[in-house]
């Protein structure tokens, strides 16, 4: 069976392989950085974070003194690295119940990251509660209806936490959202997940609807959400930062799911999502975390974001 870093770097290819043939034989020199440079913006990067990379590049290959061109892609992997690392987090339950809101453009996965998510901690004892309020798409509900029973294929299993669902066709999103905290308090559930409608940060109508639930949820629990994921799809480039920002400025994201990692993706947009976060922890504001990515459609394929082994799959 394929390790999950070895679908990550499989998904990867086109960006690891680019950077592959620049660092074969080659000397250092202007040239290798101009060829670099262009692998990295093709891999979606972005302006600013290629540059950064590079400059940090050319910093650690002068104060080390790295004289072929393989030493020079061992320390692009430790720049991307700590690039990277601030994105890393832990996503923890640390109330009760712990609720999280998830949102995101339609298509990137919005759904089946919540369906796997709450394999990951129903398989690790937690009792979760969705909401389904994506209330007036049947296919979302159904879908999500799918996973909770999924979820529940082991329910003998006395290790496996309780998963419920509360659904109501037509219903405003904010009133189902509310009903499920109000709820999760009820019965002592450890998590509550609430699934909204996917939608464009263009569609200002539809991003009001968002931070009205994310204010009505604040009515169940003054605490809540203590979590706000947005999920991006891995394919969408640098639209992914574009997403991040516009959501971000709506809702207050804590944290990110990079879904679709699994073939076509260039995946260098972490770099620029990281370099979005500094400038964020400059101002004073706390930075979303990569909290999962997902390489592939099965339940253990959306695994914790590490920034090593994902710069090392990215371009080694």
């Amino acid at each position: 069976m394929a390790t999950f870093f070895s679908k990550l770097k499989n998904g990867l290819q086109k960006t690891n392989r680019a950077i592959a043939e620049i660092f074969t034989g080659k000397q250092i020199d202007d040239a290798l950085y101009e060829e670099l440079e262009s692998a990295l913006l093709m891999a979606d990067t972005g302006v600013a974070a290629t540059q950064y990379l590079l400059d940090e590049l050319k910093v650690r290959v002068k104060k080390t003194k790295a004289s072929d061109s393989l030493q020079v892609k061992a320390l692009l992997i430790d720049a991307m690295t700590d690039l990277l690392e601030p994105l890393q987090g832990k996503l923890v339950l640390a109330s009760q119940p712990t609720v999280m809101m998830v949102a995101g453009v339609n298509g990137a996965g919005k759904t089946t990251s919540i369906g796997k998510l709450t394999w990951h901690f129903a398989h690790s004892g937690h009792s979760v509660l969705l909401a389904a309020a994506d209330t007036f798409r049947a296919a979302a509900r159904e879908q999500l209806s799918v996973w909770a029973d999924r979820n529940q294929g082991g329910q003998n299993n006395t290790r496996i936490g309780k998963v419920e669902i509360i659904s109501t066709e037509g219903a405003d999103p904010s009133s189902v959202c509310f009903d499920a905290v109000i709820a999760g308090k009820a019965r002592g559930t450890n998590l509550v997940i609430a699934d909204t409608a996917g939608r464009l940060p263009t569609q200002t109508h539809l991003m009001a609807e968002l931070t009205k639930i994310k204010r009505v949820i604040q009515k169940a629990d003054a605490s809540a959400p203590h979590e706000v994921l947005l999920v991006l799809d891995g394919n969408t480039g640098q639209n992914a930062l574009a997403q991040a920002q516009a959501f971000d400025a709506a809702i207050n994201v804590t944290g990110l799911i990079i879904t679709k990692l699994d073939g076509t993706a260039k995946g260098g947009v972490l770099a620029a999502i990281a370099l979005w976060g500094r400038e964020l922890a400059a101002t004073g504001k706390p930075a979303p975390h990569v909290y999962f990515i997902g390489v592939g459609e099965a339940l253990e394929d959306l695994q914790p974001f590490v920034a090593r082994e994902f710069a090392q799959a990215l371009l080694s």
